[in-house]
């Protein structure tokens, strides 16, 4: 059976750091406030003039580094992003260019806080059916951007920052023991838009907006959403929970984590975490988890690890990975 193979991860986080202290100059808040409610102590803020593009080009150039291949041998760049450079074209072909790729596709995918497992879904379908045989597949996001600085329940959360995986196709028996993407498994609810959402931007409402959410909403959610689409990613390939060696979560919210974890009985010491230190990067906060975890060598060839995500929309989806 064909799979994909995870073969190298990157990240970028950009330079300015903005501490909860900082923050508190700013607005009616404090570093009490935001760390008991959230676990955010600090994030990083892209800098004037810095890009989504340039921030998805670090990661994938660190990714594609470890994976020790060149930007040209890519078949496919999927990039997930709800704060892309430009209306259109997709930012995943400036990109494209950038990495002097001209051989390959290249295309954006929006699901907001779920899109880079959405994005890893859409890679990983591709080299399963043959259509390639290496992808890159990046979450970038400059959130920064799209904040009211007035609002203390949301800008409070967020931070800039672009994760990396790159994929290849190998071959296995198709067992869950073999290495690569077992499968994934995405879900939405339309009904719900209004509890997270933008209110303008690019697009038909041709109005600049700010992130709006009703954060009690999507705290409920979230917990149960997130446990119940790595259950479903266990049931279809005959695994349990102790199964697995490493949850990596959306990092939106120290709580939301700790509740999926209790949900699925893993313990924390079994879950990686950068929320603290890098707020919620949205599409990017998967990659950027992966591509540390990885680095300090927690995650190694052979262990199970599982992803799960919940972003507005709602969109919730999960993915297993034989390392």
């Amino acid at each position: 059976m064909r799979r994909s193979v995870v073969a190298g991860c990157g990240a970028y986080l950009p330079e300015r750091v903005v501490t909860n202290d900082e923050l508190a100059t700013r607005i009616d808040t404090s570093d009490e406030w935001i760390s008991q409610r959230t676990g955010i102590r600090q994030r990083h803020i892209a800098a004037d003039g810095e890009l989504t593009s340039d921030l998805a080009l670090a990661a994938a150039r660190q990714a594609l580094a470890n994976a020790g291949i060149e930007g040209a041998d890519l078949d496919i760049i999927v990039l997930a992003t709800a704060t892309p450079d430009n209306t259109f074209p997709a930012t995943a072909t400036k990109v494209q260019a950038d990495l002097g790729n001209k051989a390959g596709a290249a295309f954006d995918v929006q699901a907001v806080c779920t899109g880079f497992i959405y994005a890893l879904a859409m890679a990983d379908n591709m080299l399963r059916l043959g259509q390639a045989s290496t992808a890159l597949v990046i979450g970038a996001e400059v959130f920064s951007r799209i904040l009211d600085w007035d609002d203390r329940s949301t800008c409070v959360l967020f931070g800039d920052g672009a994760g990396a995986v790159v994929l290849k196709a190998g071959e296995g028996a198709g067992t869950n023991r073999d290495r690569g993407v077992l499968s994934t498994h995405l879900h939405s609810d339309g009904a719900n838009y209004k509890a997270l959402y933008v209110d303008g931007g690019p697009g038909s409402t041709g109005t600049a907006g700010f992130i709006r959410m009703a954060g009690r909403e999507v705290y409920k959610q979230a917990v149960v959403r997130m446990a119940e689409c790595v259950e479903h990613a266990l049931d279809a390939n005959g695994l349990e929970h102790g199964d697995v060696d490493w949850l990596v979560p959306h990092q939106a919210n120290l709580r939301i984590i700790e509740s999926t974890g209790r949900k699925l009985d893993i313990p924390m010491e079994r879950v990686i975490v950068t929320v603290d230190r890098q707020a919620n990067t949205s599409a990017a906060t998967i990659p950027l988890a992966l591509a540390e975890a990885t680095a300090d060598k927690r995650v190694r060839e052979g262990q199970l690890v599982a992803l799960t995500a919940m972003g507005g929309g709602f969109t919730w989806g999960s993915a297993l990975i034989r390392w």
